[in-house]
């Protein structure tokens, strides 16, 4: 039979054609990278993986790479130094706030600049997945999202002048000053124990905002 005239081939034809784009996780879910559901993020993937992505392209000095995942938990504490009584859920955005990069990395800034809109829609989308997976408004509020910044803006600079090679005026010219009264010496963390500090933070944070999943959500098939 010529298949030409076939739908069903040409369907199957089509499909086997098609560019894969979802990963695979340890977990065993299946994550669509072009429409990333939350059903199919888990925090133990994104631990794992942030806690395996390096931060400044790796260019750091010491026997390990400063961490994604280390990195997201001094976040969450800046945020919380900056802003004393921040609310839990708060502070899980702020633990969140680069949560997508276990899947897309460490981009550094001037190359997401470059790369333009469409990748920071594609960034953006992943992000609002990850919030609502964790019970988080999928947009997060205006003046959070600036607390959060400064916060990271503020590790940044720690992170260039004492791992990076940047001189303080560097540093302060890219990243502004530290909030007044922090201060920081990185100690930058095997994997493993990164990503243990960064899953503990997350259930700490999860259960004093009610979030935490049962025992079965971890590892659904």
């Amino acid at each position: 039979m010529d298949q030409s005239k076939n739908p069903a081939a040409r369907t199957v034809k089509t499909r086997s054609q098609a560019p894969r784009a979802w990963q695979r996780m340890l977990s065993g879910r299946r994550l669509d990278l072009l429409d990333p559901s939350p059903f199919d993020i888990e925090i133990e993937d994104i631990a794992h993986g942030l806690a395996r992505v390096a931060r400044w392209n790796g260019q750091t000095i010491g026997e390990h790479a400063f961490s994604v995942a280390q990195h997201s938990c001094v976040v969450e504490e800046i945020a919380a130094h900056i802003r004393p009584g921040l609310e839990p859920r708060w502070r899980l955005a702020a633990l969140l706030h680069d949560a997508s990069e276990y899947v897309i990395g460490d981009m550094i800034s001037p190359f997401k600049a470059a790369l333009g809109v469409s990748y920071k829609s594609f960034e953006a989308r992943l992000e609002d997945a990850i919030h609502v997976r964790f019970g988080l408004p999928p947009k997060t509020p205006l003046p959070i999202k600036k607390l959060i910044k400064s916060a990271d803006k503020a590790c940044a600079y720690f992170e260039a002048t004492q791992l990076a090679g940047f001189t303080e005026k560097e540093s302060l010219g890219f990243f502004g000053a530290p909030p007044a009264g922090y201060d920081l010496v990185i100690d930058p963390l095997p994997a493993p124990v990164a990503q243990a500090r960064y899953l503990e933070r997350y259930r700490v944070l999860a259960e004093a905002t009610g979030n935490l999943p049962g025992p079965d959500a971890w590892h659904t098939e």
